[in-house]
């Protein structure tokens, strides 16, 4: 297991037990309770800055996928975003968690926001980052990226030469000065053998190949409109971009929409500024 800087990430470590391993969890403070979903190729390192002053009021959960941060890497788990949502969901039974603000990046929709349109009853507010919930096996740019992806060169990329932190990462930001080394360290070192990228890839090739699971909660989305939701959207992102953007525009009824000029993690780029959006968004009532 790898380590990490106390300063940067200054949490005790819990784990959940499911039948492939150990899922690695953050449990910080007292009250409401905020979920944190994240998505690929992070770990709930991501939500640090929000955890560390949110948990003087809520209660903050923040898990790694099975696969990701600090959780086990079992080579016999596929690691496709279905198979995710089904350890949250299991991870929030066990746990007993209630009236949930939900909170979601990237992959971690697609994982998350299941939960909630299936459970919305157990859910509070919900907050959405760059992220999708619709079919992608007609967009012809994620057709091109799922070829690659599945290539012989891809899986190379992916297994071999740990291509998502250290490239598509790096890549995400626009201010790439926000990503230092040693933030960018803490989230290549979790990916640190072969064998521990399989995860990446098996998310990696679910971004078309899980394409009818999205389209599924999609048709049931309008469900979430019964519930506030905010969105904090990285207006330079170039993978999740202005076009995802007016497509969740057009499901979701919410005036609550926050353009910050920064790439896919907003999280890193903007921690202050998102932060503070946050904190209003949960302490406001409707």
């Amino acid at each position: 297991m790898f380590d990490i800087d106390k300063k940067l990430y200054p949490f005790s470590y819990k784990y959940y037990n499911t039948e492939y391993g150990k899922i690695h969890y953050i449990d910080e403070g007292e009250g409401e309770i905020i979920l944190f979903v994240h998505g690929t190729p992070s770990w709930s390192f991501e939500y640090r800055h929000y955890i560390k002053n949110l948990s003087k009021k809520y209660r903050c959960i923040a898990i790694d996928h099975l696969g990701f941060g600090k959780s086990d890497k079992p080579i016999d788990f596929e690691g496709t975003p279905e198979n995710h949502n089904q350890n949250l969901v299991n991870f929030i039974n066990d746990l007993n968690l209630k009236i949930i603000n939900l909170v979601v990046h990237d992959f971690g929709g697609v994982i998350g926001l299941p939960y909630a349109i299936d459970n919305i009853d157990n859910i509070n507010k919900i907050v959405i980052f760059n992220t999708w919930l619709w079919e992608t096996k007609n967009d012809k740019e994620v057709i091109k990226i799922d070829k690659l992806i599945n290539s012989r060169l891809g899986k190379f990329l992916y297994l071999n030469l740990n291509f998502s932190p250290k490239v598509l990462l790096k890549k995400g930001f626009h201010n790439k000065s926000k990503l230092t080394k040693e933030i960018h360290q803490s989230y290549i070192l979790p990916f640190a053998n072969k064998n521990s990228r399989k995860h990446l890839y098996d998310i990696a090739k679910s971004l078309m190949g899980s394409s009818n699971w999205y389209e599924s909660y999609w048709k049931k989305a309008d469900i979430l409109n019964n519930k506030e939701i905010i969105l904090i959207w990285g207006s330079k992102d170039e993978f999740i971009n202005e076009k995802h953007l007016v497509k969740w525009k057009s499901k979701l009824t919410t005036n609550k929409i926050h353009q910050l000029k920064c790439g896919h993690f907003v999280q890193e780029e903007c921690p202050q500024e998102s932060l503070e959006i946050i904190e209003k968004f949960l302490e406001s009532n409707q």
